[in-house]
């Protein structure tokens, strides 16, 4: 019994120093990329389609770079320090027309910004919550409160669905708030209106709005 019980502590010992030899050999870089899929894999683990396949791609520290910009928006967002750029397609609240627009992440806000215009901020402080389907699509909804600030909550497409999320959750500190809905949800339009988006499987990807006026994605 004593020679069992010291051969445990012996491994225990030993798988402790390997771990933390594991750890000490880290660069940086890996740290911060293991940090984040931490918290990928507490948000859509079981939850979402394409998960697992996420797993072996690393995110990048940012898609697009902050010379990438226009001057003026940099001009308009001076002092904040620039986390995460990507390209996003933002559908309008209303009839749904896609817009090709760019994601910019600082460390206090988010913004959808249109070439050299900003066309909506959404202070972390103030994010009610981050809505994705379970299903294989890249549609997240950016909600925000119902004030005279904001013009409704925010839909956008993302290539990199899971990396984006990520991001913006851990930089807004937020990552409770993020729900995986199935079938539909509902969004904000602006005014006390509300809009209903359906989550559906079919062929071939693609977003519509349907006969009944709700956003349909496929």
């Amino acid at each position: 019994g004593f020679l069992m019980q010291t051969s445990e502590m012996l491994q225990k010992i030993c798988i402790r120093n390997l771990v933390r030899k594991y750890c000490r050999g880290l660069t940086a870089e890996r740290k911060v990329q293991l940090q984040q899929k931490v918290v990928t894999s507490a948000v859509f683990c079981g939850k979402k389609e394409g998960y697992l396949e996420s797993l072996s791609q690393p995110f990048l520290e940012t898609r697009l770079r902050e010379n990438d910009l226009n001057p003026k928006v940099l001009q308009l967002i001076h002092g904040e320090n620039i986390k995460y750029v990507t390209p996003v397609v933002k559908y309008d609240r209303n009839g749904f027309k896609a817009r090709e627009r760019l994601l910019v992440l600082t460390q206090s806000s988010a913004y959808v910004v249109e070439m050299a215009k900003i066309k909506q901020k959404i202070e972390y402080s103030t994010l009610k919550g981050i809505s994705t389907s379970n299903l294989s699509d890249g549609i997240m909804v950016i909600h925000v409160p119902e004030d005279n600030k904001q013009k409704g909550d925010v839909i956008l497409q993302c290539e990199h669905i899971f990396e984006t999320v990520t991001k913006l959750c851990i930089l807004a500190n937020k990552e409770s708030v993020v729900k995986v809905v199935k079938g539909s949800l509902r969004f904000r339009v602006g005014s006390g209106k509300e809009g209903t988006m359906v989550f559906t499987v079919g062929p071939e990807p693609q977003v519509f709005k349907d006969k009944t006026g709700q956003l349909t994605v496929v």
